[in-house]
C-alpha cells in the first residue's frame, strides 16, 4: 500500500499563487523533486494526480479539482479503509501559523479547516498524518498576526502570495520534502520530534 499525499486547494487559474492554495503548492515543488512526472488528470476521481518514489517508497501525489469545501471526495477514492488511512500525508494552509513555519501532526481535529473536515468525514478517521503550512504575517514576537471577521479571513486566504513569500514559501517546500521523506523512512513520531522544533 503507497503513501498518498493529498495537497489542497482550489483549482482553476484565479486561484494559482494563493495563500489557499499552498497545500498545493508545496506538493507540486514535492512532484518536482522526486522525478517530476507531470501531473494527469484522473477523472474517475476527480484530481490531478502523479506518482513517484521517495527513498525506496512507491508515493501518490494528489492535487483534488474539487473546490476546498469538498477535497474528502476524491482523497476517500484513494483511502478506503483506516489501514489505508495511516499512510495518507495531508498538506494545507494555516492562517494561524507564520509564513515559514510548518507543523507536523497526527490524529486530530480538523481545527476548522474546510478541506481537512471534509477529507475526516469522507475517509471516517482523523487518524491520518497532516502537515500544516504557515501562511501568515508575524508579529513583534514572532507569532502569528490574527485575522478576524470571516470576509477579512476569506480575503487573505484568497489573495496571491507576493514574490518574497513565495521565496520563503519554496524554503518551507524544501523542508517539508525533507519531513515528508524522514515520515515514510523513520516513521511519524521521529519527524514530528525534529520538524515541530523548528
Amino acid at each position: 500500500m503507497p503513501y498518498i499525499i493529498a495537497g489542497l486547494g482550489n483549482p482553476g487559474e484565479e486561484y494559482a499563487n494563493t495563500r489557499h492554495n499552498t497545500g498545493r503548492l508545496v506538493l507540486d515543488f514535492i512532484r518536482k523533486e522526486n522525478g517530476d512526472e507531470e501531473f494527469k488528470l484522473n477523472k474517475k476521481i476527480d484530481a490531478l494526480t502523479a506518482d513517484c518514489k521517495i527513498g525506496k517508497e512507491k508515493v501518490n501525489l494528489i492535487a483534488p479539482e474539487t473546490f476546498m469545501n469538498n477535497s474528502g471526495k476524491a482523497v476517500s477514492l484513494l483511502v478506503k479503509s483506516i489501514k489505508a488511512a495511516e499512510k495518507l500525508i495531508v498538506i494545507y494552509d494555516d492562517f494561524s501559523l507564520p509564513l515559514g513555519r510548518m507543523r507536523i501532526s497526527y490524529n486530530r481535529s480538523s481545527g476548522g479547516h474546510n478541506g481537512l473536515e471534509s477529507i475526516i468525514k469522507a475517509v471516517k478517521t482523523e487518524a491520518f498524518i497532516r502537515i500544516r503550512i504557515g501562511t501568515a504575517s508575524e508579529n513583534a514576537k514572532g507569532n502569528a498576526k490574527l485575522i478576524h471577521g470571516e470576509e477579512k479571513i476569506e480575503k487573505f486566504i484568497l489573495g496571491k502570495f507576493k514574490d518574497d513569500e513565495l521565496k520563503t514559501l519554496k524554503k518551507v517546500s524544501k523542508n517539508v520534502n525533507e519531513a515528508v521523506a524522514m515520515i515514510i523512512r523513520e516513521g511519524r513520531e521521529k519527524a514530528m520530534s525534529v520538524w515541530n522544533g523548528m
